[in-house]
């Protein structure tokens, strides 16, 4: 058998294959964009280098999804952030054309976005909302941060967290303060939550993590057992309890062999190192979901 003869079987075998190939159907071709709002110390790029949604912009737009991401001071009262994020919001649908957006929220992203639609007027424009483990009912580690530092110093912790967000970070007129006392459990269960309500006819829907018996970020250790103490399971930072919300879709532990899936992982944070867990397919999976669900 000649060379030419084996370039026709090749050939020939090689061709279901492209077809295959190039027929496949994208899994995140959302009818309207995703737009993703980070959580609180942070901004969409962290100091200016490290981008929050690691890899996972890049997954989803490979899977045909049209992905914008929102950035808003690490550290501000959450009404603040609201606002800035309604600005970004609006600029987004005016660029892409579209009626509406998906709202996919991490953190505190899932607070200050829910403030936006349901205060600031942006629930006819948003598709559907999503938050990844959002402290709804606060957090017992905020809670143990107020009870260690006596009150007469928080003014001057703020002050000083101010500081560092505004020349490091890169906020513009932050406010540490506000943002950590709302993250406590008395704040968002008797205050925020009742002055913050679901809107009628949105689909709201949540996500969370836990760390099973150790941190893959290691700085959330001693988070972890301060929150399992006083909430039980949690991600190192907000408890299992609290991030429900809406129509709660599940509890992610990774691999059986892993140690969790802590507060940072579930953005494929330290730098897309997370054992155990596959960030970029968890959040193709999530959109996909959104499209079949006709969003």
């Amino acid at each position: 058998m000649n060379f030419k003869i084996y370039a026709v079987i090749f050939s020939i075998l090689l061709i279901p294959s492209l077809v295959f190939a190039s027929g496949s159907t994208p899994k995140c071709d959302t009818k309207f964009p995703v737009v993703l709002a980070h959580g609180m110390g942070a901004q969409a790029k962290i100091v200016n280098i490290v981008d929050y949604w690691w890899g996972i912009e890049d997954a989803l737009e490979d899977e045909g999804a049209d992905v914008y991401i929102t950035s808003v001071n690490g550290m501000d009262s959450t009404a603040n952030k609201a606002a800035s994020f309604k600005r970004q919001f609006l600029d987004i649908l005016a660029i892409s054309g579209k009626a509406k957006a998906n709202i996919i929220g991490h953190s505190h992203g899932t607070i200050y976005t829910r403030y936006a639609i349901t205060n600031l007027g942006l629930s006819g424009k948003v598709a559907s909302y999503t938050g990844l483990s959002g402290p709804h009912r606060g957090s017992s580690v905020a809670d143990m941060v107020f009870k260690i530092v006596p009150s007469q110093g928080w003014a001057l912790v703020g002050a000083t967290m101010d500081v560092v967000y505004t020349f490091i970070f890169g906020d513009k007129n932050p406010n540490s303060l506000d943002n950590g006392l709302e993250m406590t459990r008395p704040y968002m269960q008797n205050t925020f939550n009742k002055n913050c309500p679901n809107i009628a006819g949105l689909y709201y829907q949540s996500y969370t993590s836990k760390i099973k018996y150790v941190s893959n970020s290691l700085i959330l250790e001693i988070p972890w057992l301060i929150a399992l103490y006083y909430e039980g399971d949690n991600d190192g930072l907000v408890s299992v309890n609290s991030a429900k919300w809406g129509t709660f879709r599940g509890v992610i532990e990774g691999a059986w062999w892993a140690g969790g899936v802590d507060h940072l992982n579930i953005v494929n944070q330290f730098f897309g190192i997370t054992p155990g867990f596959d960030a970029p397919q968890f959040y193709i999976d999530m959109v996909s979901d959104l499209k079949n669900k006709g969003f």
